[in-house]
């Protein structure tokens, strides 16, 4: 990026930070530290070990890596802990398996400074090189919960699930990190939608893992665990929306079961059948209470969007920086 304006010349250079996360890459680990240092000679590298097993730590501390030890296991623990030790303007995430381009990353590093985003995102898009780099499985499970997270919370993002995202100061110290493994992607992409931060997606290529490494995403687990987290999401943080269809679907059973009852005692004067009528009764007023609690927890959620888009309004913007020429 070049400084032809005279305000942007005199903006301070921008500190960045590579943070790595990493369970048992010692196949990859050197490789990916050595990109970075090609590609973004000025950041500071920082691998996150969580209690790999082989020699993953020792093997990035010689590439010249700041190696951090993270005991809790799970990505969303380690992610926790990049956010919170580092200190940075912009933080560029990306997993160590070697299977991200990390060449790419000064084009995404300054389209978040230029456009002065808070998140932008690599989208995965498989090189070609190898049929079970991205299979097909994985891709239809990422479109399902990518198209999850757009219809309930917006936003255009295509590949929700990528592990490779450029964020702002001001993103990374204002994201809570309640999750701990995988699904830690949906809490980052809708923590993002929920503040409505600026963000974009950039293709970037996608290759497979070196010879001898192995995945640790389960397919059938995690995918279960990313699904579980959109409905926790959804309760709080859409929970109006949530608690009204509930309200709505019993709110139906009860005028269901109450229309025949009705019928009845218009015609004979008695109510024959009192397990229902009671079953119907209690239906309607578990609607009323489940409109009543959403209309509190939607209150809870505004108090609370509120005070995080405080604490993000309080950290400077990435715009007032600029990469070093």
């Amino acid at each position: 990026m070049t400084d032809d304006n005279p305000c942007a010349a005199a903006r301070a250079p921008i500190r960045i930070a590579a943070v790595i996360p990493c369970y048992n890459e010692a196949l990859s680990i050197a490789q990916v530290v050595a990109q970075f240092r090609a590609a973004l000679p000025e950041a500071e590298i920082h691998v996150f070990d969580n209690n790999s097993t082989d020699d993953t730590a020792a093997i990035a501390r010689a590439s010249g890596a700041t190696v951090t030890h993270v005991a809790a296991p799970g990505k969303g623990n380690v992610v926790r802990r990049m956010f919170a030790d580092v200190e940075a303007d912009v933080y560029v995430t990306v997993d160590g398996d070697a299977t991200y381009d990390v060449a790419s990353a000064p084009r995404l590093v300054d389209a978040l400074v230029e456009r002065n985003l808070d998140m932008v995102v690599g989208c995965r898009v498989d090189d070609g090189q190898n049929a079970l780099t991205y299979r097909a499985g994985h891709r239809f499970g990422n479109r399902l919960l990518t198209g999850a997270v757009a219809q309930l919370f917006g936003g255009g993002l295509t590949d929700m699930l990528s592990g490779y995202r450029v964020f702002s100061r001001r993103y990374a110290k204002s994201f809570p990190a309640l999750s701990q493994g995988f699904e830690i992607e949906t809490e980052l992409t809708v923590h993002a939608l929920e503040l409505r931060m600026p963000h974009a997606e950039f293709d970037t290529a996608y290759s497979t893992r070196p010879e001898g490494s192995h995945s640790k995403l389960s397919t059938y687990r995690d995918g279960w665990r990313i699904l579980k987290t959109i409905c926790k999401l959804f309760i709080s943080e859409r929970p109006l929306q949530f608690f009204s269809i509930l309200a709505a679907v019993l709110a139906a059973g009860a005028i269901a079961l109450a229309i025949p009852l009705l019928l009845t005692y218009l015609h004979t004067g008695l109510v024959p059948r009192l397990p229902t009528a009671v079953l119907a009764t209690g239906a309607m007023l578990a609607a009323m209470l489940s409109m009543v609690c959403g209309v509190v927890m939607h209150a809870i959620r505004l108090a609370r969007r509120e005070a995080k888009r405080l604490r993000y309004l309080a950290i400077p913007g990435v715009g007032q920086f600029r990469r070093k020429p």
